[in-house]
């Protein structure tokens, strides 16, 4: 009975997965306010009724909170890493750990999922409360490792440089075909670690 719910469950959660990862497509190549909930259910190949079974309507499908969230992985992959290294080079460390984990087709999504939040203004503005959130528990994370407090202005400024060299470089990874954005991210973190000599 219980492998019969998880079956079940991890069955549902596929497809959830699968509508939303179709709604982001189509919300990158026809615009957010373009793409109808019909279009999206002809893309995922389900019935209007099934995206509404999970969708409340076509506003929940750009809320990207569990879409390929790597967020219960990350704190444990930063607390893993060797005790001699600095806050950012064991966050860089768990990125590259977390993501070469994932098999290739959700690897895919999630770099589907983070174009499409800096690429699609709605996107944005739907998820500005989960990115704040985001920005806190890297802070969280950083602040644990380093002794101090998540409000110092130090752990803050160097979490906001994380967020902006890794919004930049994943915009011009969008804006450069054949580039992996995951790559260029990390190459963005290695030259912050290292005090961006110019």
């Amino acid at each position: 009975m219980t492998s019969g719910g998880g079956l079940r469950e991890r069955k549902k959660a596929r497809t959830r997965a699968a509508i939303q990862q179709h709604a982001l497509r189509l919300f990158r190549e026809r615009g957010y306010a373009a793409t109808t909930v019909e279009q999206v259910a002809e893309a995922a190949e389900v019935s209007p009724s099934t995206v509404f079974r999970y969708f409340a309507g076509k506003d929940d499908l750009a809320v990207l909170d569990d879409h390929h969230s790597l967020a219960a992985v990350i704190p444990r992959l930063v607390a893993e890493q060797p005790a001699e290294l600095g806050p950012l080079a064991a966050l860089r460390a768990a990125l590259r750990t977390a993501f070469a984990g994932l098999d290739p087709h959700d690897r895919a999504a999630r770099t589907a999922r983070d174009l499409a939040l800096l690429q699609v203004p709605e996107l944005w503005a739907a998820n500005a409360a989960m990115v704040g959130r985001a920005l806190d528990a890297l802070g969280e994370l950083v602040a644990r490792r380093t002794g101090r407090d998540p409000a110092d202005p130090a752990v803050r400024a160097l979490i906001g440089a994380v967020a902006g060299v890794s919004v930049r470089a994943l915009l011009d990874a969008a804006n450069t075909p054949g580039t992996d954005p995951v790559e260029a991210v990390d190459r963005a973190l290695g030259l912050l670690e290292s005090g961006l000599a110019l």
